[in-house]
């Protein structure tokens, strides 16, 4: 277990300046802060389900982050992972739901914004630390207190974009997901399958529990990563970790990061699966089906952002999706 700050003041003593930050990756609509502390530049990071709507629609009201943190799974993560959180404080905001995460300022070797392509070496590496990792906590379950399995295919359901339109001051992803939601069932040939996956995911989720299962970090987007000049990985933001099967991360990060791959997705699943091997992970007999189970569940979180891209992308993940749902 470890220790955590009983309030904001006893997280920052010491520190001699504060500074608000904004960063264009940040899209949850959680608040940042630049921190000197003992003359060591950190970032806090301040959490609470009335402000980030990315906690709601992971029906997250403990701190996710916080719970991670507390329970002393950021202590397992392999060596090659750096995932720069020194403390947190918890039971602030209303009723006490919220948190503040308290960083070492990594940002000078976080992916730098934007949409080009990352070099192949760390694109390579990062997959290799994902698997690291994955590795590391192979069969692992968790205590009851990280996010379960199910959550992850209910974000963008139509009853949490409800919700949050609905909102006085609605965030504007919500807002894209449902335009991108229309756009993909009026055009795609899986609209109905999948119209009722991202409703009732219950199929998916277990179908997904039924192959290897890992911690899962969540969230590898290249907005949380970052590489140190010896070779580590930086991995940010620990606010989806959880139970779940391993090539779930896999297609999170491919659907995500799709733009900034420097090479064909078939090729990063590829790599992703010699990094696993390489690590001593037997992957024949569930690897096909771990993948297009997972590609299918992408499609159920993600087809919204794919309908609005580049057709061929999304008929990359419908292939894949068409495969997941043979499955079923």
């Amino acid at each position: 277990m470890r220790q955590v700050a009983a309030s904001l003041e006893e997280l920052l003593a010491g520190a001699t300046e504060r500074t608000a930050l904004q960063m264009a990756d940040s899209k949850s609509g959680a608040s940042l802060e630049r921190v000197v502390i003992r003359g060591q530049p950190h970032i806090v990071k301040y959490l609470h389900v009335d402000d980030d709507w990315l906690q709601r629609i992971c029906g997250d009201l403990g701190c996710l982050p916080l719970a991670v943190w507390r329970n002393g799974v950021l202590d397992r993560v392999p060596d090659c992972i750096d995932h720069a959180v020194v403390g947190m404080a918890a039971g602030l905001g209303r009723n006490g739901w919220g948190a503040a995460l308290l960083m070492r300022d990594v940002g000078r070797w976080l992916v730098p914004e934007g949409g080009a392509p990352v070099p192949l070496e760390q694109h390579l590496r990062f997959m290799d630390h994902m698997a690291a990792l994955h590795a590391q906590f192979w069969g692992w379950d968790d205590d009851g207190t990280l996010m379960p399995r199910a959550h992850r295919y209910l974000y963008f359901n139509r009853y949490n974009l409800d919700a949050e339109l609905a909102r006085p001051d609605p965030p504007p992803v919500p807002e894209i997901a449902v335009r991108g939601w229309q756009c993909f069932f009026e055009t795609s040939p899986l609209a109905t399958p999948v119209r009722a996956l991202r409703d009732e995911p219950w199929p998916v989720v277990d179908a997904l529990g039924r192959q290897p299962q890992t911690l899962l970090h969540g969230d590898w987007k290249m907005g949380n990563l970052g590489s140190h000049p010896d070779g580590r990985t930086i991995l940010l933001d620990w606010a989806m970790p959880g139970r779940g099967c391993v090539t779930s991360e896999l297609t999170w990060y491919l659907a995500l990061n799709a733009a900034r791959l420097p090479h064909p997705k078939d090729d990063a699943i590829a790599a992703y699966r010699a990094a696993l091997e390489r690590l001593g992970v037997d992957t024949a007999g569930w690897w096909d089906a771990a993948v297009d189970l997972a590609l299918l569940g992408a499609l159920v979180q993600f087809g919204w952002e794919k309908a609005l891209g580049d057709r061929r992308e999304l008929a990359w993940w419908e292939a894949g999706a068409a495969r997941g749902l043979d499955r079923l």
